[in-house]
């Protein structure tokens, strides 16, 4: 089982944020996901990015591959 670090979309219509999560490669972008790691919110720019650092670092050590927005959500935030 291959693991991405990858955005969820949710939020309304035209008002979306995003969750920060871990999921297999296959499950679909909304679907099935196995931890949720932070929250992104475009409308508040870099204020509205939280994460958990101690378990991003978990889910890279273990193998986990983030996909290429959320690889940049990390370098931006630290």
């Amino acid at each position: 089982m291959a693991v991405k670090i990858r955005l969820t979309r949710m939020g309304g219509h035209k008002k979306p944020f995003y969750r920060i999560v871990a999921a297999d490669s296959e499950s679909p972008r909304d679907g099935r996901f196995l931890e949720v790691l932070g929250y992104y919110d475009p409308a508040k720019d870099m204020e509205g990015v939280s994460l958990k650092d101690d378990r991003i670092k978990d889910w890279l050590s273990k193998g986990a591959k983030p996909t290429l927005t959320v690889s940049q959500l990390l370098r931006k935030k630290g």
